[in-house]
């Protein structure tokens, strides 16, 4: 219904909408929905008991600090063990190069405040990842897409593509949200020398690098950028703007992320970040870090990749013994999704309201395809349910696109 509002908001706000896996999260929280829709991690693994811990010694020994305010770039003690832990993967960079932010929701919406002017034009996969399309479509970005196969990013269209005056490229190289598939080493290379030749950005996301099930560690596209310039400079000035998050290794309630960038971006980031929220918590900061820098993490990160794995065995299992033929689906190494394709005259938003009705739930493929498309495609995720409602699920699931078919 038009109101008197309508005449009162910015222009900017016509390109903003409500997140469709949210308003579809509404819908799949009845109890006896079986739900494949939210990317959630499972609240088993949360190390609860571990926060209590250090909860206790944050507010008994550093209380004071804690609870004040803090610097915009963020607590100095967890963006030195950021730099540390980059290290171990090959990039060498200082705390200058690490900005913590609320989520890397907010990660992303930064970077479209200092980067993005209207009617800019930047790269990204389709499909993608559907918060980073939600971060910057209020800035008036115009989407070049490129799509993908099994390696990822079809890097043998990428010139193309960079020839159009690209702003920065959007990847999430490791397990894609929404498809989990991940770019090879091969194309990351290939990536990162085009990118360089033609002088554009790379903003890469990686929130599930630490969640590979299977196969050997890819290095991440900061590293292999990096490796290329090391003789040049030395310290990180990279082309790579890098971003990971602690939601998946220890809890999305803390919303807390970090970027990885030349320290010249860094303080540009933080300018806008003062403008936004003056600075992440601290209290969160602190007891984030109290938590992560133990060497009881890489215990803690071994039980969430037995878990997952078991989840994503389990509904590869399952789609393997009740999907009708004509459907397939990725079988990712790692992370949280899994993506699948039905016959091409099959529409998932249709099929979504049957399936609830079923009391199974799943996000339909279309709205990750900035420029349309993917309508006979749905996303699923397998960390969040138990291997026996997986199982019951997938086959609720598969009994209403039978009924499709």
């Amino acid at each position: 219904m038009h109101t008197l509002w309508d005449e009162r908001y910015a222009l900017r706000t016509d390109n903003i909408s409500s997140s469709a896996i949210r308003e579809l999260l509404k819908l799949t929280s009845l109890p006896d929905v079986i739900s494949f829709a939210g990317g959630l991690p499972a609240p088993e693994v949360f190390p609860i008991e571990k926060f209590k811990e250090a909860a206790d010694v944050v507010l008994t020994e550093m209380g004071e600090s804690a609870l004040q305010y803090g610097t915009t770039e963020g607590y100095t003690p967890l963006r030195e063990m950021i730099a540390r832990n980059a290290a171990k993967y090959g990039i060498q960079i200082s705390s200058d190069n690490v900005l913590i932010t609320s989520g890397s929701q907010q990660a992303l919406d930064l970077l479209g405040r200092i980067f993005i002017n209207r009617g800019d034009r930047v790269l990204v996969e389709s499909p993608t990842y559907l918060g980073a399309i939600q971060a910057w479509n209020a800035y008036g970005v115009k989407y070049v897409t490129i799509p993908f196969d099994d390696d990822g990013m079809r890097t043998d269209l990428l010139e193309s593509r960079l020839r159009m005056g690209l702003k920065f490229i959007y990847v999430l190289p490791n397990f894609q949200n929404p498809t989990g598939v991940t770019l090879s080493r091969e194309r990351r290379k290939q990536l990162v020398d085009m990118a360089d030749a033609y002088g554009v950005p790379i903003v890469e996301d990686d929130p599930y690098g630490q969640l590979r099930y299977e196969g050997e560690h890819i290095p991440p596209v900061v590293v292999l950028d990096d490796e290329m310039r090391a003789k040049e400079v030395p310290v990180y000035s990279g082309n790579v703007i890098y971003t990971s998050t602690f939601s998946k290794i220890l809890a999305p309630g803390l919303r807390l992320a970090w970027v990885v960038a030349p320290s010249e971006v860094i303080k540009k980031l933080v300018q806008a970040k003062q403008g936004c929220d003056l600075h992440t918590s601290t209290f969160t900061q602190y007891l984030a870090y109290q938590v992560a820098n133990n060497p009881w993490m890489k215990t803690h990160i071994c039980t969430i990749r037995k878990t997952y794995k078991e989840r994503r065995d389990v509904m590869i299992k399952a789609l393997e013994k009740y999907m009708p033929e004509g459907v397939n689906w990725t079988e990712p190494k790692g992370g949280l999704f899994l993506w699948v394709t039905l016959p091409k005259n099959l529409n998932t938003g249709d099929i979504f309201e049957a399936a609830v009705a079923a009391r199974v739930a799943f996000v339909p493929g279309g709205p990750f395809h900035p420029q349309g498309g993917g309508e006979n495609t749905m996303r699923l995720n397998f960390s969040n349910s138990k291997p026996e409602l997986i199982m019951e699920g997938i086959k609720r699931l598969a009994d209403v696109l039978k009924d499709h078919l």
